[in-house]
């Protein structure tokens, strides 16, 4: 009886062995995010290395090009006393929210095979900065089209009423409230890092019905409808002013409005541009939230959202560089290291 028995026990244990080791074999051949941890690690989804590497590529290069174009930008801004000016915060404050999209590009691009290895700290810091940014890049979108809207509506007013003091004023406010609103949405995401994963590797946006409709109200319905307004408004008047051009009448019109200065339309119009292109590249996620689709939404769900205004950011400074010869002087004395010079910064730009 013990000898059966014995032959029993072996016989099971040889069993075990074999199942466990087939296991093994089975798991060595599935792509884990953390093989050490078999039970709670996430899967990565299979996709040929081909298609993996050259999404890398992509991305890499249009993270870089972001980053370097918008850093271009700054500086320029910056540096040069000349640039000054009201209007030119403005863009220094969409070239600097540009900027930080190129930089958190790095880590989508951690996220192509599915994986996220910096930990639910990191990944919700990471879509923390990821909602501010987009948050003040709408805001100063807005304030793109004030400036717009009082330089050629309203051009005798527009020196006293938006100076560069008003408009320092104004972008650290929309900063610091992109900032503060974006803490209120993304609270329980602050509160708890990676409550919403389902395994560890993992890196989602979830946001609630209440903060998604207020994100959406906020960030999206009511500014995009200001924007809309504001420029409509603008291409009126700017039809209006040109046919009083072509009537020769430079000064003043005939219902005694003062025309605005032709360098002040064709800020209008550069500036129009990169309008249409951030409400093309941003309009995207928000019409999925508007059709009431699901906010949760991971790396897989996001990519054509994400590329589309990562293209964006880099974007908007080839556009400027196209349309403002102060831009592409200024880039020439970077690139050259003339700014390094003494009294760089009083070159004659414009």
């Amino acid at each position: 009886m013990s000898c059966m028995t014995e032959s029993f026990v072996q016989k099971a244990a040889r069993a075990q062995q074999v199942l466990l080791s087939l296991v093994m074999e089975t798991l060595r051949g599935t792509d884990l995010c953390f093989p050490q941890l078999l039970n709670s690690s996430c899967r990565k989804p299979t996709r040929p290395h081909f298609e993996t590497m050259l999404i890398y590529i992509l991305l890499s290069f249009i993270a870089l090009l972001t980053a370097a174009l918008n850093l271009l930008v700054i500086i320029s801004i910056s540096h040069f006393k000349q640039l000054h000016t009201p209007t030119n915060l403005l863009i220094l404050s969409l070239a600097v929210s540009d900027f930080f999209v190129g930089l958190l590009m790095f880590f989508q691009i951690m996220l192509i095979d599915g994986c996220w290895f910096l930990g639910d700290l990191m990944c919700t810091l990471y879509q923390y900065l990821a909602y501010v940014i987009a948050s003040a890049s709408v805001g100063t979108m807005v304030l793109v089209s004030v400036d717009r809207y009082v330089a050629i509506c309203h051009p005798l007013h527009y020196s006293s009423e938006i100076t560069q003091k008003k408009v320092q004023v104004c972008v650290c406010l929309c900063w610091i409230c992109s900032v503060i609103f974006q803490s209120l949405i993304l609270k329980d995401i602050l509160k708890q890092p990676g409550s919403y994963h389902s395994c560890i590797g993992e890196c989602i946006f979830f946001i609630n019905y209440i903060a998604g409709l207020a994100d959406l109200t906020f960030s999206f319905i009511v500014p995009i409808t200001v924007i809309v307004v504001l420029y409509m408004r603008i291409f009126v008047v700017a039809v209006s002013q040109a046919r009083a051009m072509r009537s020769h009448i430079t000064a003043v019109t005939q219902s005694g409005k003062v025309t605005a200065k032709k360098s002040e339309m064709k800020a209008a119009r550069t500036l129009g541009v990169v309008v249409v292109l951030f409400l093309i590249c941003l309009c995207p996620y928000y019409c999925v939230a508007l059709t009431g689709q699901d906010n949760l939404l991971n790396a897989s769900s996001a990519a054509f959202v994400l590329c589309l205004y990562y293209f964006n950011s880099c974007l908007n400074p080839v556009v400027y560089a196209f349309c403002y010869p102060w831009l592409r002087k200024s880039i020439k004395l970077i690139v050259t290291f003339k700014i390094l010079q003494p009294d760089s910064c009083e070159a004659n730009i414009m």
